[in-house]
């Protein structure tokens, strides 16, 4: 049985993780997030988070969307390819509800996950 945990070594942590993704990325976008991806060596995903306070004003509104995201990335990551993933929320997501966030979300992931196998 798959294990569906969020440990260190699913998340990227130092700058220079967020900036190799930067670089070169394969984007997946609406209006309210982009993911941006590159290829990993490690043989599984990782996963890391901007929400500024451009998009979001206070820390709970910007906290419950990380929140959000952390969720469904570990109920979706056996399925995703050996990725770096950066998720940038936008101006707006705060009007989403849960289910509309998680339904966007699987729909970013299945593009991404495309679009970085073919």
């Amino acid at each position: 049985m798959a294990k569906h945990t969020f440990p260190r070594e699913l998340r990227l942590l130092t700058p220079d993780q967020f900036k190799r993704v930067f670089s070169d990325p394969v984007r997946a976008a609406s209006p309210h997030l982009t993911l941006l991806a590159c290829a990993n060596e490690l043989g599984h995903p990782r996963l890391g988070l901007t929400v500024p306070k451009k998009a979001l004003k206070r820390a709970v509104w910007r906290n419950r969307v990380k929140r959000l995201v952390r969720e469904n990335f570990r109920h979706t990551q056996h399925d995703l390819p050996a990725i770096d993933i950066v998720v940038i929320a936008k101006a707006g997501i705060g009007g989403l509800s849960n289910a509309d966030l998680t339904q966007l979300l699987d729909k970013l992931w299945r593009t991404l996950s495309r679009r970085c196998n073919g």
